[in-house]
């Protein structure tokens, strides 16, 4: 059944039913044209970030902005960088920063070096929040932290550690929360009305394009984060992802979803044993 006779049978409008539409042709052009592959979204995730694309772009409809990736690489780039980009505050669900500190950083200790992929990186405030946290820990001189996301234009962003200074005290009230020890304000400097976080902190980190959808495992590490990314995809890819996390992930180390993904009901659950009382989403590959 075509996406405009199911939109029709859900129930969705003439307009909603032609916008279906458009947003297959959408993704089938820039999949065939560029790689970038994003027929596997969910769609109400994919209905929402095409049509951020649309209004930033200021064209129509779908239909236009397909006519304008197509033929101008920087309104491909930039519509791949809409898609990719996940904004979450940093320290986001502080007692999962808490469960690390308790139950994984034991575990790091144990090695000489850790390798640690932040999958999906985003602007970076996963992993800032993760470099932040291996620096109080001690940790962060003997580790190497690779960030990487489908999207160049948000690798690069998330290597210049530039956040708005407006979100600093949100962030550092979060950072108290995951149990943070120092002044949060120690880590950044002030640059007009921006934070740009200290160079120590990003001395570890590779920053690499990597998609997901496209790309396998590339190394193998003691830590995956790969937080809130699962949840925009459908059943297929959403396997497909799992599965270059756990062949990412050597024995008994550790991977951390977010609190509203699950491997429960899939055929990697019983590799895994989940590591906190609380549901914070961090798992220990066992097999």
């Amino acid at each position: 059944m075509s996406s405009r006779l199911r939109a029709r049978a859900s129930g969705a409008s003439p307009e909603e039913a032609t916008e279906a539409l458009e947003i297959d042709l959408l993704l089938a052009g820039v999949a065939r044209h560029s790689g970038y592959d994003f027929r596997g979204y969910a769609r109400a995730a994919m209905r929402g970030r095409v049509r951020q694309a649309v209004l930033q772009e200021g064209v129509a409809s779908a239909s236009t902005l397909q006519e304008r990736v197509l033929r101008d690489e920087a309104a491909l780039n930039r519509f791949v960088a809409i898609v990719a980009l996940r904004r979450a505050p940093m320290f986001s669900n502080p007692e999962m920063y808490l469960a690390f500190r308790r139950e994984v950083v034991p575990l790091l200790r144990t090695y000489p070096f850790t390798g640690i992929w932040v999958a999906g990186c985003s602007m970076g405030e996963e992993l800032y929040s993760l470099a932040i946290l291996l620096h109080e820990e001690g940790l962060l001189g003997r580790c190497r932290l690779y960030a990487t996301d489908m999207s160049d234009a948000l690798v690069g962003r998330a290597s210049e550690g530039r956040f708005a200074l407006s979100d600093m005290l949100d962030f550092a009230v979060a950072y108290q929360q995951a149990g943070g020890c120092q002044d949060f304000a120690a880590f950044y400097r002030r640059e007009g009305d921006f934070a740009v976080f200290e160079e120590h902190l990003r001395r570890n980190v590779v920053f690499s394009k990597h998609n997901l959808v496209s790309d396998g495992a590339f190394n193998e590490f003691q830590v995956v984060v790969c937080r809130n990314l699962m949840r925009d995809l459908d059943p297929q890819l959403r396997e497909r992802v799992q599965n270059i996390l756990h062949a990412s992930l050597v024995r008994l180390g550790v991977l951390a979803l977010g609190a509203r993904e699950s491997l429960s009901g899939t055929d990697l659950e019983g590799c895994y044993r989940q590591l906190s009382t609380t549901r914070v989403g961090l798992y220990r590959r066992m097999r």
